[in-house]
């Protein structure tokens, strides 16, 4: 049988079973199996333990749980409360403050731990509520949350990272310096946004008035909430940066810093410790499955020698090594409309790699690509995690569809953000080659 149809069968299965609903786990796992058994027979099982052996004694492993701990714990520690009081006093005498404040807050939030949806979650909870009192236009507020929630997997530390890292095998480090660029760069676009829209039209988030504003008596003292979140931000990415630790390292003292934040606050007890713990182990036994699942599916699309096939398919798209990138952008936007990243990662980084590398594309940088996406993702309909995140947490009355429309211009301006990287490559290069180029 030729490559063509073996390729056409594998991926229709794949495509089939997940639309089925069959778990990500199961499909990539099972029919990478199956596959591979009907190509080399037995030997096959041997291969799939081998893989599964190597990645279990891999150390950058141990940073995944450290990481959702660490998450976990910074969404039960109270830390967000006092951020957005400080916010509120900063910003709430400006049109779209209250806005660009939440999504600074969220920027802070992605520096501090590793996921979206715990800024989205605790945004929604805190922020969402107050800015609708204040008079701000729904789709404003919940945009806002949506887009700056999804930095937790762009702004370092990020789980997301690591699981790319340990795919492409680059440096954990490189990976984390270079989304402070474009963390930072889509920061600005939002807030920007936010401003002149505000701007143009006042009643999409009015200013308070002037009899609510604090003075500067207690706006200096409000300061006192970033104290916690620039510790923890200093120990973990400091530490990492300034070459004293790790990411994995780094990872265990960032959990240090989050029970700290949680003991200052009053909130270090037994039941926050538990329920973190348990979400922790429920998210990372996905995770792992996940990622033994896409060991064995590699090894399947290395076998079919699917491999060259999508390669020369890539090479006939008009447009040079650009248009194969605007391929692969497109692809990553539509699959992210209906699947969680880290199946995507696992799915179509065996295919986009080779690609990368054949048109000397940095991993580096293309990577940083990869993950906005990837938060493009958690924001776009109909499957978006950040979507249903947000409808959780949000007031009775506002519904699917006006979240749904929230997130438009938002993307769109993450996607103006991606252009940018495109076209200047430092935005995302500098910093790793200024830490770790030493």
């Amino acid at each position: 049988m030729s490559v063509e149809v073996m390729t056409l069968i594998f991926f229709g299965a794949l495509l089939f079973f997940l639309f089925l609903g069959t778990p990500l786990t199961f499909v990539l796992g099972g029919l990478s199996s199956i596959f591979l058994w009907w190509k080399w027979g037995d030997m096959a099982f041997y291969l799939i333990a081998s893989k599964l052996w190597d990645s279990m004694s891999s150390f950058t492993l141990v940073a995944i749980p450290l990481f959702v701990f660490m998450a976990m714990m910074l969404e039960r520690s109270g830390v967000a409360h006092d951020l957005y009081r400080m916010m509120h006093v900063w910003w709430g005498g400006v049109r779209g403050g209250l806005a660009i404040g939440t999504v600074a807050i969220c920027a802070i939030f992605a520096a501090m731990c590793g996921i979206s949806g715990a800024a989205v979650v605790t945004m929604g909870t805190i922020a969402l509520p107050r800015m609708l009192e204040r008079g701000y236009d729904s789709k404003m507020a919940l945009g806002a949350i949506n887009a700056g929630g999804g930095w937790g997997i762009l702004i370092p530390p990020s789980i997301l990272m690591v699981l790319y890292a340990l795919q492409t095998e680059v440096s954990v480090g490189r990976l984390f310096a270079a989304g402070i660029g474009p963390g930072l760069l889509l920061f600005v676009l939002v807030s920007i946004y936010i401003a002149v829209r505000c701007w143009l039209q006042p009643s999409m988030g009015p200013a308070l008035p002037k009899e609510e504003r604090a003075g500067w008596d207690i706006k200096l003292k409000s300061l006192a909430a970033v104290i916690l979140p620039l510790f923890i931000v200093f120990i973990v990415l400091g530490s990492i940066f300034g070459g004293f630790a790790t990411p994995t390292e780094a990872a265990a003292i960032g959990v240090f810093g989050a029970m700290a934040a949680a003991a200052v606050n009053r909130q270090l007890n037994l039941k926050n410790i538990s329920d973190s713990a348990k979400a922790t182990l429920k998210l990372t036994t996905m995770i792992m499955w996940i990622l033994f699942a896409a060991h064995a599916f590699s090894a399947a699309y290395t076998a079919l020698g699917a491999q060259a096939l999508i390669s020369d398919v890539v090479e006939l798209i008009p447009g040079g090594k650009y248009g194969g990138l605007a391929f692969m952008m497109a692809v990553l936007f539509f699959l992210g409309m209906v699947l969680d990243p880290v199946g995507i990662m696992l799915i179509t980084l065996p295919v986009f790699l080779p690609i990368i590398a054949a048109n000397g594309f940095d991993p580096i940088w293309f990577g940083i690509l990869f993950v906005i996406m990837m938060e493009v993702g958690y924001m776009t309909p109909p499957f978006g995690f950040n979507l249903f995140y947000l409808k959780g947490v949000a007031p009775a009355g506002i519904g699917m569809g006006e979240i749904y429309a929230s997130v438009i211009p938002y993307v769109l301006v993450t996607l103006l953000g991606l252009s940018l990287i495109i076209i200047f490559p430092q935005i995302a290069l500098y910093l790793p080659e200024l830490f770790f180029s030493r």
